[in-house]
């Protein structure tokens, strides 16, 4: 069978090893980082384990149907968690859980925003229909406009909220401020505003309270750790520490790639897994391309970036596995992390605490906690060496003040901090923006970079920088698009 070689070992480029070594493909893997999985990997400090992007799952059938195709049960690799609550959300000072099961969401709906009972049951009822017709979408390749007039996109079409944002159309539904936040900060999955989010991203928040969020013990990277290990199991390689320098181009077609250590690899087909903009940058020599040339690059627009703190305690905290602490004016928050690009005096905070479900992160008695606070990408130019320190401190400041982690800062043990500089000098995102490319529609399905490459012959993408998308969900679904492309290019070229 053909070679494949895939550039990047995040869970794009690793649902795609593992689906292509299990249909016989001569699959190899190269990844610069000693370790698989990119931002959905994981690192230690001491004795403490962290995952260093996403932390839970959800839509879990995608990945076992991804999984099934391998010839492989995912539940043989990975012993996934629901978590009930989802996640806690603290507005003002209150507490509010939010659940999967529909009476104990109503029960909270009930308490903190009455009122807002049937709001909820309308949203899941539309939004379940909106889903049916969207996932055709989000399934399919886009590579001709003539897509938009296809039987599926026709039908998808008054079910897209065009003109509306994700706030828009929880308005419609909600009429609780807080409430409407609760069903709309799905939009920072994608690096966006609510309120410039599309609304079709309504099914976000859908997608959590339909089908749950999950951690897998040892954390999200069992995920990347599960497909390379399927991916060796049907005669798969992996080349980790061997990142590519450069993808070589003649006439319009990837000939081959040449590695850091200087190593030329050739290969029939190419997926490219990298950062999308940052490989376009910097893999491939000026002028080779057009459409996305360094340039037309720059004039995209991207996801916003992530403050990052991981922390090592000696205390287990009494509080939910996830907690987000809302800006008292989240707008503010948003809109100074979007459009001002500047860094805001009280932030919006993410607090994983996953020693309270999965107990091999930390030793007894320990824990291992991940805090996260949305900011500004790299084009806001932010000095991050002068900006680290404080910025830590005002994020440390906040959650001793608002949440149940009063005393934190007395129980570090060990800590490290990545800042967005650091997402793009030693994790090689473009400007640290860690959702990729932004979702507006104007770089959405047709309108982004194509699973078969436009510009490039034996060229393929996966990850969050094509279609459909940001997430885990969609990063597996572009791998999916994208093999089953290359299987049918080689029964019926294209």
């Amino acid at each position: 069978m053909k070679k494949i070689a895939i550039i990047g070992a995040g869970p794009g480029g690793l649902a795609s090893a593992m689906i292509l070594a299990s249909q016989g493909y001569d699959v190899h893997v190269y990844e610069k980082q000693t370790y698989v999985g990119g931002r959905n990997g994981h690192f230690t400090l001491g004795d403490y384990t962290f995952d260093i992007g996403p932390t839970f799952l959800s839509m879990p059938q995608i990945m076992e149907e991804i999984f099934e195709m391998s010839g492989r049960d995912v539940h043989d690799y990975m012993d996934l968690k629901e978590l009930a609550p989802m996640y806690e959300l603290q507005f003002d000072g209150k507490r509010v859980p939010m659940f999967r099961a529909r009476e104990q969401m109503l029960d909270v709906i009930r308490e903190h925003f009455p009122g807002n009972e049937r709001g909820y049951e309308r949203f899941m009822k539309d939004t379940g229909e909106k889903m049916e017709a969207l996932m055709p979408l989000l399934q399919t390749r886009h590579h001709r406009l003539t897509d938009y007039v296809s039987k599926r996109a026709l039908k998808a079409l008054p079910k897209l909220s065009l003109g509306k944002s994700v706030y828009d159309v929880l308005s419609d539904y909600f009429t609780d401020e807080r409430l409407k936040i609760a069903f709309t900060f799905q939009a920072k999955y994608l690096g966006m505003s609510p309120w410039e989010c599309p609304g079709a991203f309504s099914i976000l928040s859908y997608m959590e309270h339909e089908w749950g969020v999950f951690h897998p013990i040892g954390g999200v990277n069992q995920l990347s750790k599960a497909m390379a290990q399927v991916t060796v199991e049907h005669g798969g390689t992996l080349h980790l520490g061997k990142g590519v320098k450069r993808i070589h181009v003649e006439d319009k077609a990837i000939q081959s790639l040449e590695l850091d250590s200087g190593e030329k690899v050739e290969a029939d087909e190419y997926i490219v897994n990298a950062d999308f903009a940052e490989a376009m940058t910097n893999l491939i020599d000026d002028g080779v391309l057009k459409k996305h040339s360094r340039e037309k690059l720059e004039k995209k627009k991207f996801s916003c970036s992530t403050f990052m703190i991981y922390v090592g305690l000696d205390k287990v905290y009494d509080m939910p596995h996830h907690t987000i602490l809302f800006a008292e004016d989240y707008k503010k928050n948003v809109e100074e992390m979007t459009k001002d690009l500047v860094l805001s005096d009280e932030p919006s905070i993410y607090i994983h605490n996953a020693s309270v479900t999965d107990p091999t992160l930390a030793p007894e008695g320990h824990s291992a906690v991940y805090i996260l606070a949305p900011v500004p990408n790299n084009y806001s130019e932010i000095d991050w060496e002068e900006k680290q320190e404080t910025f830590k401190a005002l994020i440390y400041d906040e959650i001793e003040k608002k949440t149940g982690f009063a005393d934190i800062r007395d129980h570090v043990v060990v800590e490290k901090v990545l800042t967005p500089k650091q997402w793009q000098t030693d994790h090689f995102v473009h400007q640290g923006a860690t959702f990729s490319m932004g979702h507006q529609l104007s770089q959405m399905m047709y309108f982004r970079p194509h699973n078969r490459f436009q510009e490039l012959d034996h060229c393929w993408l996966v990850g969050g920088g094509t279609h459909p998308g940001s997430g885990l969900p969609t990063i597996l679904e572009s791998a999916r698009i994208t093999t089953g492309w290359i299987r049918e290019k080689e029964v019926q070229p294209i």
